[in-house]
């Protein structure tokens, strides 16, 4: 009898430790990566990265160079391709961080608080900013910008970065 039991146990145990839990669960492995260029006399650039959550909605991973310091930089998904000056905030990501150069955001609707699903988010013609500050004669300036979407397949090449409509 004890033996019974202590086999139970044992195959217990084998069964519960090989349920490894996995990072990938929560993505389906769609992603797609954007280049973000310096937007102004910054040496600063790096990439956003968008990945599909199993839920639909949209991971974007932002990763800089040539950040540092306590700073957080303030970054914006706007409407429309780099060149448009004013284009309207679509989401505000979360702010890059300066000693890390790195900002993750999950996003499952805008600012205006419509639903946008990763397919739909990877179909919008749309860029990121990111801004040297959020506040001051310095939100103005933009560290690193990038088309994202139907925005990337402008044929007129590197676009100049526009500024942004200020709130």
């Amino acid at each position: 009898m004890k033996s019974t039991i202590i086999l139970w146990v044992l195959a217990g145990l084998v069964l519960f430790s090989c349920q490894k839990s996995d990072p990938l669960v929560e993505f389906t492995g769609n992603q797609v990566v954007y280049a973000l260029l310096p937007g102004s006399t910054y040496s600063i650039s790096g990439t956003a990265l968008l990945k599909e959550k199993k839920d639909g909605s949209t991971q974007v991973v932002i990763e800089l160079t040539g950040t540092s310091g306590d700073t957080k930089h303030p970054v914006h998904l706007h409407k429309g391709d780099l060149a448009e000056v004013g284009a309207p905030i679509a989401a505000m990501l979360t702010p890059v961080a300066g000693r890390t150069g790195k900002s993750t955001t999950d996003i499952f609707q805008l600012e205006d608080e419509t639903k946008i699903s990763y397919q739909e988010f990877i179909k919008m013609k749309a860029c990121i900013k990111v801004h040297l500050a959020a506040s001051g004669p310095s939100k103005d300036v933009i560290l690193a910008a990038g088309n994202i979407g139907i925005a990337v397949a402008n044929p007129g090449g590197r676009l100049a970065v526009g500024i942004c409509r200020s709130n």
